[in-house]
């Protein structure tokens, strides 16, 4: 039986009022937002391994880029050449990398009940519930914020009758930002977040399609 996700929040919000994690289950009233961005051996949650995981905070205007995550797994059996074609992560780029143990529990101290952004956001998540929830016994509850739908809210009403191209390229072309570091999480991390901040507070981009 799948158990809505809605449905689990509640349940793991009560088994938690009282634990060390309380605070993550409390409605977020604060002016931050979490860019967070997880490379991994697999586009397959079910078979995927986290080898790198990015945050960055983002406060109203400014994203705060010295105040980050940029952690290196220790290489995950699954670590392969096919692997390597999606992350471009050698082994040899995760020298000195942590156990995913040690890893989570930075993960949920740095980003704690804020909303966390990304670009396919529900992805990244289910990664990392995928180790929390055995770790820790609750998922992460957080409100996800999709860039690609943040995009394509602002520009929708300028190409009527045409497609919405929501690449990761063709908005950071649109946006006129810059690919930092592209292929590490932390690098998609920081280009996520100044997309939004553009989107946000920025003039509305043009549609060229």
């Amino acid at each position: 039986m799948i158990i809505p996700r809605a449905v689990r929040r509640i349940k793991e919000k009560y088994d938690h009022k009282a634990g060390p994690y309380a605070s993550l289950f409390e409605k977020y009233d604060g002016d931050e937002v979490v860019s967070l961005d997880c490379e991994t051996t697999s586009l397959d949650v079910k078979q995927g391994e986290i080898v790198s995981i990015g945050a960055v905070k983002i406060k109203g205007r400014k994203v705060l880029s010295s105040d980050r995550l940029d952690i290196k797994l220790k290489p995950p059996k699954s670590l392969t050449g096919d692997s390597i074609k999606i992350h471009k992560i050698r082994e040899s780029d995760l020298a000195g990398g942590i156990d995913i143990e040690d890893a989570l529990e930075q993960v949920l101290e740095f980003v704690g009940n804020r909303p966390i952004l990304g670009y396919y956001v529900n992805y990244d998540i289910r990664m990392l519930d995928k180790f929390i929830r055995p770790q820790f016994g609750f998922g992460l509850p957080n409100k996800a914020i999709e860039l690609s739908h943040v995009y394509h809210d602002i520009i929708k009403w300028k190409s009527v009758g045409g497609n919405v191209d929501l690449r990761f390229d063709t908005i950071s072309k649109q946006l006129d930002i810059p690919m930092l570091e592209r292929h590490t999480a932390i690098g998609d991390a920081l280009t996520v977040a100044l997309m939004y901040v553009r989107l946000k507070y920025g003039d509305p981009p043009d549609a060229h399609y």
